[in-house]
Parts: C-alpha cells; structure tokens; sequence
C-alpha cells in the first residue's frame, strides 16, 4: 500500500513538473502595435530623453527671478564697546541722549547690546543680458522637447526592427521543420532503398548527415527566437526569458515620402543654434549698465524680545561694467564660434540624411526586384525537387542529387524569408529618416 502511494505521488510530480514547462515553454502572442506602445511607456531611453526635457524646462524656469524680487530675512545680536559701534547702535536703537555727547563717555563707553531683525529685497529692472540669457533657455528647453520625441521616433524604429528579427526566426523555424520532414523523408526512403541492396552505405550516411545538419539549424532557430524575445523585453523595460509568438511576416505596404526639413532632430538642432545666438546677444549686452530697485527695513532694540526702532532703506542702483579684461570680448567670440560649429553640424546632418533617403530608396527598388527573382526561383527548385524526388523513388537519380535538390529549395526559401524581412526593415528605416514633426 505504502508502495502504490509512492508511486502515485511520483507520478503527481512528474505531471505537475511536466505541466510547469509546458507553461514556461509557452509563447505569449504580442502585436505590433502593443509592442510598440508598451515600448514607449516603458523603455529606459524614452525615461531618460523625458528627464532632459525636465532638467531643460526647470533650467528655463530659474530664469522667472529676472522678473521677481528677492527676499532675505535675518536677526543680529552683537554687544560691542566700540566708541564707533556703541553710538551708532543708539542710533539705531533711537535712544540717543544729551549725556551720550560727554567725551568721556563717547571715547570710553560701557558695553552695549544691540539686537536687530532686517529684511531686505533686491527687485530688478532692467538687466538686457539676462532677457537674452533667459531666450538662449527657451530655446534649449525646445531642443530637449524635439529630442524626446525624436527619442521616441528612434525606439519605435528599433522595436519594429526587433519584431521583424522575431517574426524572420519564427519564419525560418517553420521553413526549418518543413526541411527536416522533407530531409527525414528522404532517409526513410534511402534506408529502404539501402535494405534492399539497392544503393551504397555511403549514401546513407549523407542521408543521416543531412537529417542531423537539419535539426542542429531547427536548434539554432529556436535559440533565436529567444535571443529576439529577450530583445523585444528590453525595449518595453520588460523581464527577459518570456518567448513571444508574433504575426506572420509578410511584405508591408508603405508610402514613399520626400525627405522633410521639419524632422524633430533638425528642429532641435535649429533650436541649438538659436540658443547659441541668443548667448551671443546675452554676453554683448552685458557691456550695457544695469538697473535694479532695492530696500530694507529694519528693527533694533537693546532687547532681545523687544523692536521700538523702526527704520527703512529704499534705492535704485545703476551700475555698469567698464573693464573686465578681455572676458567680455572672449566670451562673445566663443558664443560665435559654437553658433558657427552647430550651423555646420546641421547643414552636415541634412546633407547626410539626404544620402540615406537616396540610398534607401535605391535599396527598396533592388529588394523589390530580388524578391520577384526569388518567388520565381523558389517555385522552380520546388518543381525541381519534386521531379528528382519522383525518380529518385524510381531509382533513376542519385542519393546526392535529391540532397543537393533539397538544401537548394531550402536556402532558396530561407534567403527569400531574409529579403522580406530586409524589405520590411528598410521600409521601417525609410519611415524613420521622413518623420516629420507634427506637433502644433
């Protein structure tokens, strides 16, 4: 009894351990479009482009004090016997007398205690530099807002890339099974042919050979559904190790667009010379004087707990920087040059990008033409194998001829599963490199 309860626990396990891999072998179906926008929610790129846009924004926000006081509050004690600071703490206090006039008491006076609470603001008026300073600010904050989206641009590009790479291993998974039955076929009839003393050992032996080369690139692919599962997972910010089952590839249409000069990373590139621009008008206007308001008001009494004095300071301050050796004039030049240096950077950017539309476009009109070469070759080496295959059941071609004929249709159909995938790609690049910006 004891006996048959172990057995049936062992069983239980071996069921439930076989139920597990089943589950953990099995692929979760995942769209494109889900792909895509589980992609841009999650991917670590997209957070960190997001944050740029953030510091940037934050950075352009600092620049309201040009327009709003600032504030200070503070509170003094001191105790002093200081001729000086003895009578100028009554003053502050209001509680000079006639007898704080005796010399002897104003050359050698007892401590005084002096306790004063102070608030001060500085308003500004007119600070020209810092208004340009403050554009050359929007201006990158701009830059950072195109570059997010033109982040976001580049890791939609990257996953349809990845999904393309998994529906491309799937294809050659199916193309693979198919071979190793046509190739498992073939063994059976050459074992046959070889039992009846028809043909050679050795042609065997190229059938067995050919049947395990097989099944080792059937492993290959299946490893890399994997390997393109785990990349798809990194792009949403998802846990690796979960296979994904993927629609079919197939051929998909696309438009042909001209090349826009309102692509989002040639916006941000215009906004980083407006920013450069904008530094070089912010350092030139520091040459001019600036205006600002400022004022106190202040309590002083000999107690600490105690403010019977009352005073205030209000002003308006002009100042002007007439000579700071040569950093003014530096930095202008430095501002030209940056200015200068991203001019070219962005006329080199479109001229590159120009580059890579003509050279996409010439690359779509040599797939479209390898794939109608390849749809007539595949259809042929299928008739051809189907012949051979007929009469080598006859005894009339040889062992090799049928292997050669096979791994001939094979490569045929695996190479013309790689053109789709590459025609998808480059239709996917194409679409990349003519976004343009559609924000309002």
């Amino acid at each position: 009894m004891k006996r048959k309860r172990k057995m049936l626990i062992t069983l239980i396990g071996i069921c439930a351990s076989g139920v597990s891999v089943l589950a953990q072998n099995e692929a979760r179906f995942l769209s494109l479009q889900e792909a895509v926008s589980m992609a841009l929610k999650g991917n670590n790129q997209i957070a960190v482009s997001e944050l740029d846009e953030q510091i940037a924004s934050s950075d352009y926000r600092k620049m309201d004090a040009l327009f709003l006081p600032k504030v200070s509050a503070s509170y003094t004690a001191m105790q002093t016997n200081n001729p000086l600071n003895v009578f100028g703490a009554k003053l502050q206090q209001q509680s000079v007398t006639a007898a704080d006039f005796n010399p002897v008491l104003l050359n050698d006076p007892s401590a005084q205690n002096d306790f004063g609470a102070r608030i001060d603001m500085q308003m500004p008026l007119l600070n020209v530099d810092q208004l340009y300073a403050r554009k050359a600010l929007a201006a990158q904050k701009d830059a950072a807002k195109y570059g997010a989206v033109r982040t976001k641009e580049y890791i939609t590009f990257e996953m349809k890339k990845a999904y393309l790479q998994l529906q491309l291993a799937y294809q050659q998974k199916e193309l693979l099974e198919e071979a190793l039955q046509t190739a498992k076929t073939i063994y059976n009839s050459t074992e046959r042919f070889y039992d009846q003393g028809l043909i050679r050992k050795s042609d065997l032996l190229n059938a067995k050979v050919h049947v395990s080369s097989v099944e080792t690139e059937l492993e290959k692919a299946k490893s890399n559904i994997s390997n393109a599962s785990d990349y798809v997972s990194l792009l949403m910010a998802s846990s690796s190790g979960v296979n994904y089952a993927v629609e079919h590839l197939t051929l998909t249409s696309f438009d042909e667009k001209p090349l826009s000069t309102d692509r989002v990373d040639f916006l941000a590139m215009e906004k980083a010379v407006a920013a450069s621009d904008m530094m070089v008008k912010s350092a030139s206007f520091s040459l001019l004087p600036r205006l600002n308001a400022f004022g106190s008001y202040q309590w002083n009494d000999s107690k600490a707990t105690s403010f019977n004095s009352e005073s205030y300071l209000v002003g308006i301050q002009l100042s002007w920087s007439l000579f700071n050796g040569t950093q003014t004039k530096h930095t202008i030049r430095s501002h030209k040059l940056m200015s200068s240096r991203l001019k070219e950077q962005l006329s080199g950017q479109l001229s590159q990008a120009q580059l890579e539309w003509n050279k996409t476009k010439r690359d779509l009109e040599n797939l479209s033409f390898e794939l109608r070469q390849q749809a007539d070759i595949v259809q042929q080496a299928t008739e051809a194998l189907r012949i051979i295959q007929n009469r080598y059941e006859q005894g009339l071609e040889k062992t090799s001829d049928l292997l050669v004929a096979q791994m001939q249709l094979s490569e045929q159909q695996m190479s013309s599963a790689a053109t789709i995938f590459k025609q998808n790609l480059t239709v996917a690049y194409l679409e990349f490199i003519t976004s343009s910006n559609t924000s309002n």
